[in-house]
């Protein structure tokens, strides 16, 4: 075989490898499929859109846009579960929608993290209401509340003219993970049927689609696919450097060019000599202070919890719920943090260690 085929067919190789590893070996980050009745995963509710076939209910999945529901006979009640935290307000479409007497209930809708219990039990007529958030809507008034405690609603509905919206903090209603719980099945199939509308489950914004929706969008072949993911362009740069490097058979272009002087970095020349100092003073535990502050305000970030620091047990019970991670680490490094003592270098080096573990936790 000759060198320039010999090229070729590696090339070729190598990108096929890319791209399979890319597929096959990504991590999934998403929480696209969050609430969807096809996931039978514990925040799916799968579990729930079957006790609602077996009640007789006449429901079905919606998996096309939103501009295209419209009512058949009688007006329409339409469920949204999401995998993140919404507005509470309507925008123009919606509350058109809702106007015309059709009701629009809503699951992870926004609330503010409040002092209540992790787990509460809500009265409801259809008995006791497992709740598992500390979110609660502060701005309802008591006529809007349909489930709440002193800290705020969990449940509550608006009146849009004829029609409709009912909020929900938590997205874990009905999910699978609460079929133990069958008062809570009951009680969101209450609220969807209150009307006797045609209930339908939003499914198109988990990511399904009707054949002609996704003729229309053009998502019928892999190539469209590709393009409208991050990982196309690299894709595309990947496939012009193999082909620059085949067709110049690994040569030099042009002549070794000598490499400059690193010029000195006097920001990390300052932060080496102060980090010399505070281990000649012994001071771990102004470090301990300062750095993980730091990295509690960051990690606070990431979870959408502002820049005020939180108590130790309040930021546990947020990080359990957001990531459904154990605790042990991230209780580990505050307990640490609020120690007045100074620490070993050992120790500290430990403690920076627990202290990456939780970015990468919170990062995946």
């Amino acid at each position: 075989m000759k060198r320039s085929n010999r090229l070729a067919w590696i090339g070729a190789i190598a990108l096929a490898a890319i791209v399979l590893l890319s597929l096959v070996a990504a991590p999934n980050n998403t929480k696209l499929n969050t609430g969807s009745t096809y996931n039978r995963a514990p925040d799916g509710y799968g579990a729930w859109y079957a006790f609602m076939q077996q009640q007789g209910t006449s429901i079905k999945r919606w998996q096309k846009p939103f501009s295209d529901i419209q009512p058949e006979n009688s007006p329409v009640t339409l469920l949204q579960v999401g995998g993140y935290p919404r507005e509470t307000t309507l925008d123009n479409q919606e509350r058109e929608w809702v106007e015309k007497g059709n009701t629009l209930v809503i699951l992870g809708a926004g609330g503010r993290v409040t002092e209540a219990e992790f787990s509460t039990m809500q009265k409801s007529p259809q008995g006791d209401i497992k709740i598992d958030t500390r979110r609660r809507y502060k701005k309802a008034n008591s006529q809007q509340v349909d489930l709440g405690d002193r800290f705020g609603a969990v449940v509550w509905e608006e009146n849009y003219k004829q029609g409709k919206v009912i909020f929900s903090t938590t997205p874990y209603l009905a999910a699978n993970a609460y079929q133990d719980y069958l008062s809570n099945f009951k009680y969101l199939a209450s609220l969807v049927t209150e009307k006797s509308n045609t209930v339908f489950v939003d499914e198109y914004i988990h990511g399904y689609k009707d054949a002609d929706v996704r003729k229309k969008e053009s998502e019928g072949n892999l190539f469209s696919f590709f393009a409208k993911t991050p990982l196309f362009p690299i894709l595309i740069q990947v496939g012009i450097l193999l082909l620059v490097l085949t067709w110049a058979q690994n040569r030099r272009f042009g002549k070794p060019v000598a490499l400059d002087t690193p010029v000195a970095d006097n920001s990390e020349a300052y932060i080496q000599a102060l980090a010399g100092v505070l281990q000649k003073a012994d001071t771990t535990n102004f470090v301990v202070d300062m750095v993980g502050k730091q990295e509690q305000l960051q990690l606070q970030k990431a979870l959408g919890l502002g820049q005020v620091l939180l108590e130790r047990q309040a930021l546990i019970n947020f990080w359990i719920e957001k990531t459904g991670a154990s605790a042990g680490e991230l209780d580990a490094v505050l307990k640490l943090q609020s120690r007045k003592q100074p620490i070993s270098e050992r120790e500290l080096l430990s403690w920076l260690g627990k202290w990456r573990t939780i970015r990468l936790i919170r990062n995946s």
